[in-house]
């Protein structure tokens, strides 16, 4: 058997939007990162193996990393294959220096040291090879909270009870039930009748009256998420019974759909099943804060809010596709609502952090934040913490206590979106004038990051320019374009991908608002005019440039032959 012993700054467990958001963005703010993965592709509950739609905000589509991701993947994947979809997702971690990406690697076991992790065991199935990774912060973005019994971090399964934290969702009494998981289908409409036999073993539901409280007509929001199972039993030790299961009731309805009764579906086909489940809940961290019912309904009003959520509480029943009522009870939560960043490490665990669907929320909670937009965020978040606590040496809870004002500027700078905070401008944007060739340029610097206060909008060859009064050093240039959030959010395009696959369908495209056409110049202390960045096919809504030099002055100009929008232009 071989062995490999790997030394690095921060190792992450889980390779969900979560944990790719982790490490892709501590990477690209200098750490030594490795990405654990137990998987063949990346992303987790979106990835091709299990195809559940990435859900976030109901009113406020996530900006930041989240939407790069969208954004490339309407620029490359227009017909939305899945596969291309994971190519996305591994594209993102393997153009990254700092980030070591190990696939098909399950971590097996943790040493500590005191209250710290020292290093965890892992073991990739491809290449028979156990892997000792030793690294100075760790965060699982696993979803099952793999780290925490072996290092003895503390942790929650199942429902509160109600009296702990007054939560009128909560039943009266605790108990070890969850949500329960789901084996998804697509399917795909065809020009001509299909036929569909169910294997001997798939289960009979001869009537509508067998599916109470499931609607199964096929249409572009059906993605079959009632196909649930699990919330019973031990979701992490009986998945693959329960996956068992899973198969022949998926199958079972869809014979049903397809042969008992007229559903409209004589020209669909079963396109593709998920062998893998989906889980929504399962062990949970214990940060210094556990985010709770009221912590939701009241908005989240945290000091330390470094991501946020605004699906509903979204609680499913535990007994899923078994019990014979709703499958889910949508409680109304806030559109926006601020996840504090004491959710995101461990109360008892020095050098530990968790994104995701595992972090320090009750059930109540965990029913809001678990969706994956949400869950991806909170990576960001977490990311970027890291990379405080890599520069100055520092445990998780130190980062928020000495930093958190920094961690939530930075997220802000990087287009994060954090209810009620805004973003400071630069001291270097602060000292230079800026001019435009139209309208009023202040707005390019202006507080809020997503355009609320309006845009500056330039047609072809328009510009905007910092003149400075000296050159002055310039780390970094900060471009956000207009991607069309609030039109977005009310059709499919919030979605990164689709369920079912009809002959007629919308196409994935990078929306019409961004400019596709741009460049960026400068002049230096020679007075020469140098290009530092241009392009004529841009798909994204934040552009960053590190040009690393002194410069008197920074223009940016737009070149498409229609007006813009330029949501910010910033310099630092």
């Amino acid at each position: 058997m071989k062995k490999s012993i790997l030394e690095t700054e921060f190792c992450v467990i889980g390779g969900g939007l979560s944990g790719l958001a982790a490490a892709v963005t501590a990477a690209r703010k200098g750490v030594k990162t490795v990405l654990v993965h137990d998987r063949p592709m990346l992303g987790g509950n979106a990835s091709s193996e299990i195809r559940m739609w990435v859900c976030g905000s109901r009113e406020f589509l996530e900006t930041g990393f989240v939407e790069e991701l969208r954004l490339e993947n309407f620029a490359v994947n227009p017909h939305a294959n899945y596969s291309v979809w994971d190519m996305v997702l591994y594209g993102k971690a393997v153009s990254e220096p700092n980030l070591t990406l190990l696939l098909n690697t399950s971590c097996l076991d943790a040493k500590m040291e005191n209250d710290r992790i020292v290093s965890i065991d892992a073991w990739q199935l491809t290449t028979y090879t156990r892997f000792e990774i030793r690294a100075d912060y760790f965060a699982d973005c696993s979803g099952d909270s793999i780290l925490a019994e072996p290092t003895g971090a503390e942790y929650r399964v199942g429902h509160e009870e109600r009296a702990e934290f007054n939560e009128s969702i909560a039943p009266e009494k605790a108990d070890r039930k969850t949500m329960g998981m789901s084996c998804l289908m697509q399917v795909r409409e065809m020009t001509e009748p299909q036929k569909f036999t169910p294997p001997k073993w798939a289960n009979k539901y001869l009537s509508d009256d067998d599916l109470p409280c499931r609607a199964h007509e096929l249409d572009v929001w059906q993605n079959f998420w009632w196909l649930e199972l699990g919330g019973e039993d031990d979701s992490i030790h009986d998945t693959e019974k329960i996956r068992e299961e899973l198969l022949k009731v998926a199958l079972g309805v869809w014979d049903h759909i397809k042969n008992h009764g007229d559903h409209k579906a004589d020209n669909w086909t079963l396109d593709w099943i998920g062998f893998l489940p989906g889980k929504r809940e399962s062990r949970r961290y214990v940060g210094d804060h556990l985010l709770n019912q009221h912590d939701v309904e009241s908005g989240g009003r945290f000091d330390d809010v470094v991501a946020y959520g605004g699906w509903t509480m979204d609680d499913h029943h535990p007994g899923g596709f078994r019990y014979r009522g709703e499958p889910t009870i949508f409680h109304p939560a806030p559109c926006d609502f601020g996840i504090p960043y004491r959710s995101l490490y461990s109360r008892n665990i020095a050098n530990l952090w968790f994104a995701g669907r595992n972090i320090s929320v009750t059930h109540v909670a965990l029913s809001s934040t678990r969706v994956m937009a949400t869950c991806a965020c909170m990576g960001e978040a977490v990311g970027t913490a890291a990379s405080f606590a890599v520069k100055h040496r520092i445990s998780p809870r130190q980062v928020g206590v000495q930093y958190i004002h920094e961690l939530q500027q930075e997220l802000l700078w990087n287009d994060c979106y954090l209810p009620q905070f805004k973003m400071e401008e630069p001291p270097l944007s602060q000292r230079a004038s800026l001019s435009t060739s139209c309208g009023n340029g202040e707005l390019l610097r202006a507080s809020t990051i997503r355009g609320e206060a309006g845009c500056w909008q330039g047609n072809k060859e328009d510009w905007a320019e910092y003149c400075f009064t000296e050159a002055e050093t310039v780390q970094e240039i900060n471009i956000v374009f207009d991607s069309d959030l609030a039109e977005r959010i009310k059709s499919v395009k919030r979605l990164n991908m689709r369920a079912n696959i009809p002959l007629e369908r919308e196409m994935l495209e990078v929306p019409e608002t961004l400019a596709k056409q741009f460049s960026v110049t400068a002049e230096d202390e020679q007075g020469k005019t140098v290009t530092l960045f241009e392009t004529a096919s841009n798909h994204q809504r934040l552009i960053r440039i590190a040009p690393q030099g002194k410069f008197r002055k920074i223009r940016l100009t737009l070149q498409d032959g229609t007006p813009r929008s330029v949501v910010a232009f910033r310099v630092r």
